[in-house]
């Protein structure tokens, strides 16, 4: 298993992919704790830096698929590298203003929140011009999906430690330069240089003219749903047990979950279409959630959210795969930035419908609206089996191709552009 990973990071360019993508992010994974942390510090109440977090989240929801867009026709340098320094500015004129005025504050935070960029649907973009064959690039789908919980759990670390050492402005800072530093060692990398999306169809619509991509979306906004959910539950399970560090455990124990599924799913192969594949993975997925509301003691509840999270990677993974066998041709850097948007506005969604719910029936309650979460993706995808199926609509030039385990060719794969 960690040869097979020791291989795939071992071709060219690919730890340099991932490792700058990662980094490239950490604004962007960061950013709720970082505003509220800097807020906080200014003398701002919680209800202003909740304000703050929220405007730059739909502003980040709004700009990636555009952006994505934007690399789709002009290329991944000219968008991701000056979308990073003017994501960068914002936050960093927000260290310097503060909150008052507060209207440059809000003006600051729209900055760095729209003009993140997509460097996430770019990495995957990337991927199959890079790996060749499409067990690796299969592969690359789960490793991303696991390095992006590994993200996620280091990266608010990271904003502590730099508010412990200097401050809460110098920390927005650092953050945001290594932001710029990622997004730079991607963009100036030869695959990203020369990668060409293919030629698209002029259209308003862009990756969203799929109905597949319509289904996927619409069965990823409930996933997202259930995971934000998940946290504020987390915490009402913790206050009604004693508080402490009970939330940690829980939410610690859903990423470990995370990453173990993740881990074994991309190190080896599986049968069949990846459409059918996801469907059985999200059935799964539900499953897990389902138990929470239980909410036994800490112990078992503890183990109840490791399994919850084991089928949340393979389940992105896969959902990778099937976002690149269904985006219209020409759209795929758009196509991944539009998973990636709705997944993140599910889980905003997800966080503030269940704190109502909390309050009338617990933690017990909250659990619950994750489970329902799961299961609602999973209806989607059921009722949509006709849109998600196998993409034989398109033309010989759209259709991809896909290696098989012994290195054919067969339908289902797109290679990617290189110049």
């Amino acid at each position: 298993m960690a040869a097979g990973y020791a291989d795939l990071l071992r071709t060219r360019h690919a730890a340099r992919l991932l490792a700058g993508t990662l980094l490239g992010r950490l604004p962007n994974a960061t950013a709720p704790l970082a505003v509220v942390l800097f807020v906080r510090a200014q003398g701002g109440s919680y209800g202003l830096a909740g304000a703050l977090s929220a405007v730059y989240g739909l502003c980040n929801a709004i700009g990636q698929p555009l952006l994505g867009r934007a690399v789709d026709v002009c290329g991944q340098p000219r968008v991701m590298l000056p979308a990073s320094v003017l994501s960068a500015l914002g936050m960093a004129l927000l260290a310097a203003v503060g909150v008052d005025p507060l209207w440059l504050a809000y003006a600051a935070v729209v900055i760095g929140g729209f003009f993140t960029p997509p460097l996430e649907g770019g990495l995957r973009a990337l991927w199959p011009g890079v790996l060749q064959r499409a067990d690796r690039v299969h592969a690359a789908y789960a490793l991303d999906a696991v390095a992006q919980e590994v993200m996620f759990a280091v990266g608010p670390l990271l904003v502590t430690l730099c508010v412990a050492a200097w401050s809460a402005g110098a920390a927005l800072l650092v953050i945001n330069a290594l932001g710029v530093l990622g997004a730079l060692s991607v963009v100036v990398s030869r695959p990203s240089r020369e990668w060409r999306s293919g030629p698209r169809e002029a259209h308003w619509l862009g990756a969203l003219r799929s109905s597949g991509m319509l289904v996927l979306i619409g069965a990823f906004f409930f996933v997202g749903l259930a995971l934000g959910s998940i946290g504020v539950a987390a915490v009402a399970y913790a206050d009604e047990h004693g508080g402490g560090m009970i939330s940690s455990y829980l939410l610690s124990a859903l990423g470990a979950g995370a990453l173990a599924g993740g881990v074994v799913y991309g190190a080896r192969e599986w049968p069949g279409r990846p459409e059918g594949r996801l469907r059985l993975l999200i059935a799964l997925l539900a499953l897990g959630y389902l138990p929470l509301a239980l909410v036994p003691g800490v112990s078992g509840m503890t183990a109840l959210t490791g399994v919850a999270g084991v089928f949340l990677a393979p389940a992105l993974a896969c959902a990778f795969v099937v976002v690149d066998r269904h985006a219209p041709k020409g759209t795929v850097t758009e196509a991944f930035s539009w998973l990636v948007t709705t997944f993140g506005v599910g889980s905003a969604v997800g966080a503030s419908v269940v704190g109502p719910v909390v309050e009338a029936g617990g933690s017990a309650g909250g659990f619950a609206v994750a489970g329902a979460g799961g299961i609602a993706a999973l209806l989607v995808l059921l009722s949509t089996k006709r849109f998600l199926g196998d993409p034989v609509q398109r033309t010989a030039g759209d259709r991809p191709a896909e290696n098989d385990r012994n290195g054919a060719v067969e339908p289902g794969f797109r290679a990617g552009h290189q110049a």
